[in-house]
Formats: structure tokens, sequence, C-alpha cells
């Protein structure tokens, strides 16, 4: 009888640890946050725009790694240093807006975070050379600007670093030897990146001005902020309808200028979650569905 209870008391100890280490790994998934993973595609297609390359091994490599990896380094490294301001944050714990990892999950998180990068640090240097050494060095700079160096606390430099993200564009190409992607397409992503961030901190607005953080948004104010990303999306709309061939880019950066105007005119100052939890759901499903039409038809070509 002793034996029985000892081996069944091993037993839901090794069941325990098993059901600890599942958690732990679906917490360090949810920190990479799966909810940006559809945005990092449609972002990473547009150098591949009309160009077949779904028998690429190269290709698909990298739509891994924008999901996963990529997003595990740079949101991985931002939760490292924003504890206090997610514990109080709604949004967070979430597989849309990323983890509010635990303390386990924190001391564990640097190391996972190097060594999921390592194999692709490898693949990448063995297909296209050493310039991908370079691109990781440069990408590990941009993050560190932002999570280690102060950016993130600093206004308008927050929002300029969210440039980085072009460093995607550069990546795809040089992996799979494709041109660059066309000036005018990089702009406005670039634009695009920096608006997306600002909508983020005036969402946060209230965490981050508790926490002691002086964001863009918190540094403007709710209805200056939303101002300026109307400001953002009017540039982002003149560069579509004077440089792409087709005008959709266009209407729908339009679109979005307008509803954050009326937004910024008469819209409440803090957004309520199940707006925020809603609108992030359908951005998602507009992207999933529209990934393959912005390639086939290369919307963001520049006109001849």
């Amino acid at each position: 009888m002793p034996d029985i209870r000892i081996r069944l008391a091993a037993g839901r100890t090794a069941q325990g640890k098993c059901i600890q280490n599942v958690g732990r790994i679906l917490e360090i998934i949810k920190v990479s946050r799966p909810g940006f993973w559809p945005t990092h595609v449609w972002f990473y297609v547009l150098p591949f725009a009309q160009l077949d390359m779904f028998g690429s091994v190269a290709f698909w490599l990298g739509a891994v790694y924008v999901c996963f990896p990529m997003s595990l380094l740079a949101f991985g490294w931002n939760d490292l240093g924003d504890v206090a301001t997610d514990a109080v944050n709604a949004r967070k714990d979430s597989w849309l807006f990323g983890a509010s990892p635990g303390e386990t999950t924190r001391r564990i998180l640097p190391l996972t975070i190097a060594l999921v990068q390592l194999p692709f640090i490898a693949a990448f240097v063995w297909i296209a050379g050493w310039k991908m050494l370079a691109w990781f060095v440069t990408f590990l700079a941009a993050n560190a600007c932002y999570n280690s160096w102060g950016f993130k606390g600093k206004p308008w430099l927050d929002l300029l670093n969210q440039t980085g993200y072009l460093l995607m564009f550069v990546m795809a190409s040089w992996l799979c030897d494709v041109q660059q992607l066309n000036t005018p397409a990089m702009i406005y992503s670039a634009l695009f990146a920096m608006h997306s961030h600002l909508f983020g901190q005036i969402m946060d607005i209230d965490e981050d001005s508790v926490g002691g953080r002086q964001t863009t948004a918190v540094a403007l104010g709710v209805k200056s902020s939303k101002f300026l990303l109307v400001g953002i999306l009017a540039i982002e709309t003149l560069i579509a309808f004077l440089f792409f061939g087709s005008a959709l880019v266009g209407i729908f950066s339009l679109a979005a200028g307008v509803f954050f105007l009326v937004d910024a005119v008469a819209g409440p100052r803090r957004y309520p979650l199940w707006f925020v939890t809603v609108f992030f759901v359908a951005w998602n499903v507009v992207v999933i569905l529209s990934i393959h039409f912005i390639w086939k038809y290369g919307v963001f070509v520049v006109q001849g």
C-alpha cells in the first residue's frame, strides 16, 4: 500500500509539473502578442507583391520569424520593463494584447528570447549571407533604444522609434533576394506604425501616467493626441492617392482619418475595453482576408 501511495504522489507531482510547463509555454507565446501576428505577416508580404514566393523556403522562414520570434523579442523585451503599468492595465494578459508575465516567466524570458532567435540567425546567414547578421544587430539596437535606452518614455522619440518596423521590409528583401519596397510604401508604413503606436498610447494614457511614463500621448493629452493621429492619417492618405496604383489604400486611410476626426471632436476620453477588443478583432479579420488581395494586385506598388 505505501508503494502505491508513493507512486500516486509521484504521478501527481509529475502531472503538476507538466501542467506548469505547458502553462509557462503558453504564457511565453502570449507574450509575443499573437493578436499582432496577422499584421506583421501583412506587412511582411508587401515587398513580394505579385511575385510567386510560395515555393521558397526563405520566404516561409521569414513569415514564421515575423510572427513568433520577432514578436517575442520586441514585445517580451518591452514587457520586462512594463511590469508596473501592465499590472494595472485591463487590456493585458490576453492573447490579443499580450501577457502580463509572472515572476517565473520574466526570469526565464531573456534566455528564451535569445534561444528562439539563434536558429533563425543561423538560417538567415546561411541563406543570404553575413548581411543578415548586421540586420539582427540593427534590429536589436532599435529595440534597445525603445526598451533599454529610454525612448519609450520620451515624447516624439517613442513614435519615431516605430520606424524600426521598416527593418521587416529590409529583412524580407535581403532574405529572399527581391527588390526593396518602394519609398512611398516605406514612408506610408512608417507613418502607419507611428499612428498605430499613438493609438495604443491613447488607450493606455492613464496607466502610463500613473506609472510615471511620459509618452507622447501623456505629454499632449487625449484630445491633442487624437488630432495628431488624424494629422498622420491625412499624410498617409495624401501619399496613397499620389503614389499608389490602387485607390483602396487612400480610401481606407481617408475613412480612418474621418473616423478619428469625429472621435477627436466628440468621442470619449477613454475607449472602453469592449470597443478596443472589437476594434482589434475586426482589424485582424480585415488583415487576414486582405493579405492575398494585397499581394495579388500589388496594391502598394507605385503607379507608372
